[in-house]
């Protein structure tokens, strides 16, 4: 009996302590969890959402801003059969005034947004002009069921010019909005160039400002607040009257130019031809404009800075030299030049047939003779040239500020056995010593190692000052350069210089030149048939690439012009006109 009535104590005291907890928990520790539950009923947060940054020129002329307009909402829940004529007569009303716009395709774009759990009004026109829509404004702004905000477009005064540099911005995709959440309040995010690179700075941060409101919604007291950030513009090193200028002298051409400061990689002016209006990706390109231009056989959507890889010919001798200087054959290295070479059953021919006799490092360069690397090359083999181009920057990203930048190929015996599953020949060795075979280069990776043959430091390409580095000792004795820098001058001013008779500017200018082929030429050809009487697609590309003024290194200049043939022939001209201009700006000092 008494273990039934302990039992029966024990429940009751267990049935209280339960109760007693319970009205403990719902008068004191649950007060925080219903006193935020009420703040949420009568306090809102309103996100504030940052005016995308503009990107300016080195001088601050504008590439990138935001034009001014009006996107027209219209009231959800209107999808529905019984709404159906009250859906047309308001789409009607807007067409009217803006005729320009397709019935249709209004209809589907707002029923495609519209749902049960959507109550905010639905954009139908993301952007209509300042200018045209001012007259209308108070018209629509009227109307019960239509909505009227101001908004922005992103707009390339520029057009064309510096357009792969730029980039643009598209609408965001659901993987956009995935990964940048801001995205989903502006619609839009950077897609290519400087736009996507740098497409975090330049969006911003959001800001918001938390309120007190009535029953009614009605904001009563401002509560806390924080503002969007306003400090989202960038500021690049460009200089787009230069490029400008680049552009009418290279016009009807495709290629690409870059201009880098050798001291410290800024880049003044970068081009790549064809380019093409940034603002048809702001408005939203038509597939008409999209096929045209992807079937164009020029490539202009083609950032060719960064993603042209062309064998470069001629102006890797300068590398390759070097790697000669830095594995033991000495300065005093010849040569004797018949006009080819044999080995095996191949003839490995110099592009002067008649040969140029005796030749030491300062004349390789100066008259690009190939039979002087042919027979270099073959002294220290393939490795040792990769590694010193390696060291160069060739086979690697720059890391300049750009997407999707190409690194090119720097072959040798590991990177073809990993490739194609073979052995490395000996005549591949020989063909890569003056840039063919399967070597392959960006024309920002060839002004960038120009630079230091300029300086002896490996700068580090960039538009925007937040990319810079200090340029770097990549540890080859920078004796070796004076030999290379003196033939690049006599490239430029000897009487057998490749590009002496192309060289008129006012500025003393070390270059060298290069003929990087576009289809192979067997070897067993003995006459040549002349660039002029080849197809155009089957032309070599022309190089050149430059720094100067010799005396004290301020800029280097690469350019390449597809299938241009000679190199001091096609690019000679354009590259002294750029420094003549460079001298024109203001950037190189007059020659005292």
């Amino acid at each position: 009996m008494n273990i039934r009535l302990t039992l029966i104590f024990l429940i009751i005291l267990g049935i209280f302590i339960t109760l007693l907890s319970r009205v403990y928990f719902l008068t004191i520790k649950s007060n925080t969890y219903y006193e935020e539950l009420s703040k949420n009923n009568y306090i809102k947060r309103v996100d504030k959402i940052p005016i995308r940054g503009m990107i300016e020129d080195r001088n601050g002329e504008k590439l990138a801003i935001n034009e001014m307009g009006f996107a027209v909402l219209v009231r959800p829940h209107l999808s529905s059969y019984k709404n159906k004529e009250k859906l047309e007569q308001i789409i009607d009303s807007i067409i009217k005034h803006f005729p320009q716009y397709e019935r249709d395709k209004l209809i589907r774009e707002y029923k495609r947004a519209d749902s049960a759990y959507n109550h905010e009004f639905i954009k139908v026109i993301d952007y209509i002009s300042y200018q045209e829509f001012f007259p209308k404004y108070t018209i629509l702004s009227s109307k019960e069921d239509v909505k009227v905000e101001s908004t922005t477009k992103r707009a390339y005064p520029q057009k064309e010019i510096a357009s792969h540099i730029i980039g643009y911005v598209g609408k965001a995709s659901k993987l956009d909005i995935l990964n940048n959440a801001l995205s989903s309040y502006n619609g839009i995010i950077g897609k290519n160039g400087l736009e996507k690179f740098y497409n975090t700075k330049l969006q911003g941060e959001m800001g918001y400002k938390d309120v007190k409101v009535n029953a009614l919604n009605k904001e009563i007291e401002v509560l806390n607040e924080k503002a969007a950030s306003i400090d989202n513009n960038i500021q690049i090193s460009l200089d787009i009257n230069l490029q400008k200028y680049i552009q009418e002298i290279f016009t009807g051409k495709s290629g690409a130019v870059v201009v880098m400061d050798v001291n410290n990689g800024e880049l003044l002016a970068s081009a790549s031809f064809p380019e093409f209006d940034n603002n048809i990706f702001a408005r939203g390109i038509s597939v008409k404009e999209w096929n045209e231009m992807r079937n164009d056989f020029n490539h202009p959507f083609t950032n060719k800075i960064i993603n042209g890889l062309y064998p470069p010919g001629s102006v890797i001798k300068m590398g390759v030299a070097l790697s000669f200087l830095d594995n033991g054959i000495g300065d005093n290295y010849n040569v004797n030049c018949s006009g080819s070479l044999t080995i095996g059953n191949r003839n490995f021919r110099c592009w002067k047939s008649t040969g140029h006799g005796s030749v030491n490092f300062r004349k390789a360069i100066a008259e690009s003779c190939d039979d002087f690397f042919y027979k270099g090359s073959l002294k220290i083999g393939i490795n040792k040239i990769s590694h010193t181009l390696d060291k160069l920057g060739f086979g690697e990203q720059t890391g300049i500020d750009q997407i999707n930048e190409f690194s090119g190929v720097n072959p040798n015996k590991e990177w073809k056995e990993k490739r194609y599953k073979e052995p490395w020949y000996v005549g591949e060795t020989v063909i890569t010593s003056i840039g063919q075979g399967n070597m392959l280069v960006t024309p920002l990776q060839i002004a960038r190692y120009t630079s230091y043959i300029a300086t002896g430091k490996l700068p580090k390409p960039h538009f925007y000052k937040a990319n810079y580095e200090e340029p770097k000792d990549i540890g080859i004795p920078t004796k070796y350069l004076d030999v290379l820098r003196k033939g690049m001058y006599d490239v430029s001013y000897a009487q057998k210089g490749t590009a002496s008779r192309h060289i008129n500017s006012k500025i003393t200018i070390a270059s060298k030149t290069g003929t990087a082929q576009v289809v192979s030429i067997p070897q067993s050809e003995k006459v040549r048939m002349k660039e002029s009487e080849l197809q155009y697609y089957e032309r070599s590309h022309a190089w050149i690439t430059t720094y100067g003024p010799f005396e004290n290194p301020q800029y280097a200049v690469t350019v390449i012009e597809e299938h241009g043939g000679h190199g001091g022939e096609a690019a000679g001209d354009i590259t002294s006109k750029i420094y003549d201009k460079l001298l024109e700006l203001g950037y190189i000092k007059q020659k005292e």
